[in-house]
């Protein structure tokens, strides 16, 4: 099978297509034939060695929808079941971009009806990055929300997840981006210098940092998006980010929620799975809105 990997690091021009042995799913596995895979920037961050693996063969890609199309013992699926995954992992031998990928039975969902397999590659990593940071600020009906970046995919699906909470959330992005923002549920707009010590909480999807922190109240929280990356605790605002993980049970809520049209997929442009670095060179162009997608 054809599978984009990295054997050694730097731009565009560091991926490559080889050929790999198709993966044997094991014990509460299963194999998916893959249609459509989603490019994120973390795909961008392992292909610049931000997570190491230096001298090692790593696959690329963390989002799925396909077809499972074989099983290890104990799965929970069947082969032609349609679903969607996430495949965690900064360094690994293959990813989800390639014709097939092996994932853990829990991983996964079935797909949404409501939407085609390109639109459903773009929902595990950024939709459960988005509700796992909010589970992470506990945040009650009432209390209000920041929520940086709120143009992206992650911000954009934690300004739905939120307001579908009944959390008052104010989304910040670029003026442009004013009339989208607001049509995902937000009830305020920022478009300029980020207010000080207005919100009980900060999602920062957009990684802003310490002025993102400079928006909570004192005591409220603030979380990020990259483990280990948020800035230190400051009047007594608590600070954390979330590292996501592959949550079959909560990936079929937020793929529920995309068929009940609370979620909005967005895609920005496809790509062949034989022009992935040319996907790539997209991505590093910036400007981007919605996700790139990559189909076999």
């Amino acid at each position: 099978m054809r599978a984009v990997v990295v054997n050694s690091f730097g731009g565009p021009e560091a991926v490559e297509v080889v050929e790999a042995g198709v993966p044997e799913p094991g014990a509460r596995q299963v194999r998916i034939k893959v249609a459509a895979a989603s490019l994120n920037p973390v795909d961008a961050g392992v292909r610049a060695g931000v997570f190491g693996g230096a001298g090692k063969r790593i696959g690329l890609g963390w989002d799925v929808a396909g077809t499972v199309d074989a099983v290890g013992v104990a799965s929970a699926w069947s082969v032609g079941d349609e679903v969607v995954a996430l495949d965690y992992g900064m360094v690994k031998p293959l990813g989800t971009h390639a014709e097939y990928v092996v994932v853990d039975t829990d991983a996964v969902a079935l797909a949404p009806a409501s939407v085609d397999t390109v639109h459903a590659a773009t929902l595990p990593l950024n939709a459960l990055t988005a509700l796992q940071a909010l589970d992470l600020l506990e945040l009650t009906p009432g209390r209000s929300l920041l929520v940086t970046g709120a143009a992206g995919a992650v911000g954009g699906y934690a300004v739905q997840l939120a307001a579908h909470r009944g959390i008052p959330v104010a989304g910040l992005a670029r003026e442009g981006d004013e009339a989208f923002v607001r049509s995902l549920g937000a009830g305020r707009f920022v478009g300029g210098a980020v207010p000080d010590g207005e919100f009980d909480a900060v999602l920062d999807a957009a990684v802003l940092g310490e002025p993102a922190l400079a928006a909570v109240r004192d005591g409220g929280r603030y979380v990020g998006v990259i483990p280990q990356a948020e800035p230190a605790s400051v009047r007594g605002v608590r600070t954390s980010a979330v590292e996501v993980s592959a949550d079959g049970a909560q990936l079929a809520e937020l793929v529920r929620l995309v068929d009940e049209g609370v979620l909005t997929t967005r895609v920005a442009e496809t790509f062949a799975l034989q022009d992935a670095a040319k996907a790539h060179a997209r991505l590093d162009g910036g400007g981007v809105r919605g996700r790139l997608v990559l189909v076999p």
